[in-house]
């Protein structure tokens, strides 16, 4: 086994090989003492190292590294003879300051360099009314906004590091005595068993610590809002921040959580539960009906009214393909201009995006590749899904629908029934954090229903989600909260 000063001029060298690793000497112009000052240039803040470092380095009297480290108007410094700690604070920032060159223990001084984009409004989850600030790369001003809407001392942060090679600062945030302490630490298991060597955001998160990583479906609801976060916790879930996500993540969660946006809660409530119903009508809707579309022209036109059969048999006496291509053609085509307009820029993408579903949906009309009908039963599928609130879950009810088209081809409506069946059951074997995934619909709660399908008076949750089994199920008296009083009472 290699001696400490060893191991820590190899871990010198290793770093040496990168030209922006600086390793120089300087002497102290009181004492005559030789300093060696280790760094990595584009992680140092020259601000911080001029105003608060090199003046005591070079002008202060000290004999010894703890003088100095008690002289420097910097909390963050500290003695250290590990080789790895060392390694570690430098890639993150730090000074390396060393008395010789073959000393075993160093000077380890925080001067890293911050770079960070200042608060914005939301961008994904955009609303109305309500606070306008989202959450931003750094992970301490992710914090901040969290203490500052719950500035409470149970409020509880772990710090994790994840990635063999990123060491991406993770951290598990929930209110000590709401959460439940086995949601808390399966959270914590799962993130210290990530085995992977990096993680840049807190998308790979919820594919590394799912409960079924195959899923469609997203088993943890990220978000952008720190008004939402600090709300749910209050429920008592627990948060996931990435240092270098703007966006947190939420569990355990349920189906229903994915149609519910944050605005609801700042709207009325009979508003708000019209708006969710909405929503849930849109995805069905979405989903379903290019697969009836299909199935009924196949198997089922008995169904159609009399009336309504004239129109589609006008609109498809010149269609030279079957129901199944036209409608893949047109899916397809919706698919193809959703990618073009998010991957070019903002502007050229909005009028791709626009001109280009036009364009080709006239010209595949008025040149018999597709019917009218279906054109605009197709156009309002894809307005529907774009009430989904999250996009993640968006994305899976845009896939969703080429397994009922299949389905709607081999056996019509019977077909569409057992896919439903098919995903049904998948649901209801789904899980988040180990609970069920389609709570409070299955198992029935009824209970929890004031704040799934529709969003009751705030008087009427007093208390939290059963299936969270917070040791504090009792928000707050519900009695008391629908009380009117006047001052002068």
């Amino acid at each position: 086994m290699a001696a400490p000063s060893e191991s820590v001029w190899s871990m010198l060298q290793t770093l040496g090989c990168s030209l922006d690793f600086q390793t120089k000497v300087y002497r102290n112009q009181t004492s005559g003492q030789r300093i060696w000052v280790s760094y990595i240039e584009p992680m140092i803040d020259i601000e911080i190292a001029v105003k608060n470092i090199f003046p005591y380095l070079l002008h202060y009297h000290f004999s010894t590294l703890q003088d100095l480290c008690g002289a420097l108007p910097l909390d963050e410094a500290y003695l250290s003879s590990d080789p790895n700690d060392m390694k570690q604070k430098l890639l993150e920032g730090y000074l390396l300051i060393r008395l010789n060159e073959t000393d075993e223990t160093g000077l380890l001084v925080k001067a890293q360099k911050t770079l960070e984009r200042t608060l914005t409004i939301p961008e994904v989850e955009f609303s109305v009314v309500g606070p306008k600030e989202s959450f931003i790369e750094s992970l301490e001003t992710n914090l901040y906004l969290l203490r500052k809407r719950i500035p409470s001392d149970h409020l509880t942060v772990n710090m994790f590091r994840v990635g063999t090679l990123s060491k991406t600062k993770l951290a598990v945030v929930y209110i000590d005595g709401i959460a439940d302490p086995e949601n808390v630490q399966t959270v914590s298991q799962r993130i210290q068993a990530v085995e992977f060597d990096e993680v840049i955001d807190s998308s790979y998160i919820v594919q590394l610590i799912s409960d079924n990583r195959h899923s469609l479906f997203p088993q943890l609801l990220d978000t952008e809002r720190p008004d939402r976060v600090a709300a749910v916790l209050a429920e008592g879930k627990v948060a996931i921040l990435v240092d270098g996500s703007p966006h947190a993540l939420i569990g355990p969660t349920t189906l229903v959580e994915f149609f519910s946006s944050f605005e609801d809660y700042f709207l009325n409530w009979i508003i708000a539960s019209f708006f969710r119903l909405i929503r849930l009508f849109s995805v069905a809707f979405s989903i379903l009906i290019t697969p009836i579309y299909v199935a009924t022209l196949n198997y089922h036109y008995e169904l159609i009214p009399k009336d309504l059969l004239g129109t589609l048999i006008t609109s498809r006496k010149e269609i030279p393909f079957p129901p199944i291509v036209e409608v893949l053609f047109l899916e397809l085509t919706i698919e193809l201009l959703r990618e073009a307009g998010a991957r070019l820029p903002t502007k050229v993408g909005q009028t791709i995006g626009i001109v280009g579903g036009i364009v080709i949906g006239t010209a595949s009309v008025e040149a018999g590749l597709t019917s009218n009908v279906l054109l605009i039963l197709v156009a309002l599928a894809a307005l529907a899904s774009f009430t989904t609130p999250v996009y993640k879950m968006g994305n899976t009810i845009r896939l969703m629908r080429f397994p009922f088209l299949l389905f709607a081809e081999m056996w019509g409506l019977l077909g569409v029934a057992f896919c439903f069946c098919i995903v049904m059951t998948h649901l209801l074997s789904l899980t988040s954090l180990g609970r069920p995934f389609l709570a409070p619909l299955y198992p029935p709660r009824w209970k929890d229903w004031k704040d799934a399908l529709i969003r009751l008076p705030f008087t009427s949750q007093a208390k939290r989600p059963s299936s969270l089994r917070t040791p504090q199920p009792i928000r707050f008296d519900g009695k008391k909260a629908k009380e009117k009083r006047d001052i002068d009472e």
